[in-house]
């Protein structure tokens, strides 16, 4: 599926009062989940994250490029980060209006009626988000009831069975980036999109601390690919949003 804007931003939206707000909130929530012992490595579709048996980081490198440095795809880990998830009103409703806007002004106009639990993420040195679309948006990518002792838990596709009742039959649509952190307290760590090899434009594009600052708002369809490339110094602190709805016709 083409569009004619790839993606809708704004920059400096949030202000820096409201983002140190969710940082926080972020941190807090982390500290309580390790209290309680849950886990808060971001995990993959696909079990690539970061593991003892994936020890080699595909950083923003493409399938072509792994290929030609000859790296075996099983020994690469596509993700390495600390999340958190936060579901707090007052988030939603920072952001909100902002969402609706993009999605009119860029013409996309996707129906929408479900946003997933935020996303509060982390991004140290060396760490960093590879290749990966947030999710297709046809009917076979629809999410599933899921039936508890059924699903098998590395099953590659159990990121499509929920117990969500409100995300049954729905697709992701629209995902939404806040960039929580100043530029100049962290250095790579930029989002970078893949229009793909038959783009009529340029094919990638970098959106660095030098285009977005602190309490920029990027929106995009959920199915354009795209990339964190590693931080390469500092702490990147970031909100992740998606919206969902039926799919497409």
């Amino acid at each position: 599926m083409q569009t004619n804007i790839d993606y809708w931003l704004w920059n400096s939206i949030i202000s820096k009062t409201d983002c140190q707000k969710i940082i926080n909130r972020g941190l807090e929530q982390i500290e309580l989940d390790k209290i309680q012992g849950v886990d808060t490595k971001a995990i993959t579709f696909g079990n690539q994250q970061k593991s003892k048996d994936r020890i080699i980081s595909r950083k923003d490198l493409t399938l072509e490029e792994l290929k030609e440095k000859k790296i075996d795809s099983n020994n690469v880990y596509v993700r390495d980060s600390n999340i958190a998830w936060l579901s707090d009103q007052w988030i939603y409703d920072l952001i909100w209006n902002c969402i609706e806007k993009a999605n009119t002004r860029a013409g996309w106009d996707y129906e929408f009626d479900y946003a997933e639990p935020c996303q509060f993420t982390i991004y140290n040195k060396d760490q960093f988000y590879g290749w990966h679309s947030d999710g297709a948006n046809d009917v076979n990518n629809a999410k599933r009831r899921k039936i508890p002792g059924v699903l098998d838990e590395n099953n590659e596709h159990k990121h499509i069975f929920t117990d969500i009742p409100e995300l049954i039959g729905k697709v992701r649509k629209l995902s939404i980036t806040l960039m929580l952190s100043d530029p100049k307290d962290y250095e790579g760590g930029n989002l970078k999109f893949d229009f793909g090899v038959h783009s009529e434009k340029q094919r990638f594009e970098e959106i660095s601390g030098g285009k977005v600052n602190q309490g920029s708002i990027i929106i995009f369809p959920s199915y354009k690919y795209h990339c964190v490339t590693p931080v390469t110094k500092g702490t990147r602190y970031s909100l992740v949003v998606w919206l969902n709805g039926r799919p497409m016709k």
